[in-house]
């Protein structure tokens, strides 16, 4: 689960053993989302998300991150469900942090779902750096759904 980038893109692949529409729901659901986006013993912890999920409608949530607070913001550019959302990210943890783009493709067959994370317009190496955790958070994805 090693995540590959190129230049500005950061790209995660997962299999996990759940329908399209069960790990959409993890994803969009902030109270879902609370209960997988930091696992035992994780130094990036939530502990709140805010969504208006419709194209347009903005998003926040907030974490504990190795002991301090942090928010990521964002608004929702794609919407099709069970199989893509796409969104913008703007972390508060760096500075000079610019938006970038996070997209969640997800291919069902047999209530098997492949799930591709992209995560591109990481412009400078601290941006690609603060943002090497995809792996644990598709790995902690994957333990909730399953």
């Amino acid at each position: 689960m090693n995540p590959v980038a190129a230049n500005d893109t950061i790209m995660q692949e997962i299999t996990i053993d759940g329908t399209a529409e069960r790990i959409f729901q993890a994803l969009t659901n902030p109270e879902e989302r609370l209960k997988w986006w930091g696992g035992p013993g994780a130094r990036f912890k939530l502990t709140d998300f805010e969504s208006d999920l419709r194209s347009g409608g903005k998003w926040i949530m907030h974490a504990e991150s190795s002991g301090r607070l942090v928010t990521i913001r964002g608004e929702y550019r794609e919407i099709i469900r069970p199989r893509l959302l796409v969104f913008t990210w703007l972390p508060d943890w760096y500075e000079n942090a610019t938006e970038s783009l996070v997209r969640w493709d997800l291919d069902e067959q047999n209530g098997v779902t492949t799930v591709r994370l992209t995560h591109s317009g990481l412009i400078t190496e601290a941006s690609r750096e603060s943002h090497r955790g995809w792996p644990q958070i598709v790995g902690w994805l994957k333990a909730y759904v399953e």
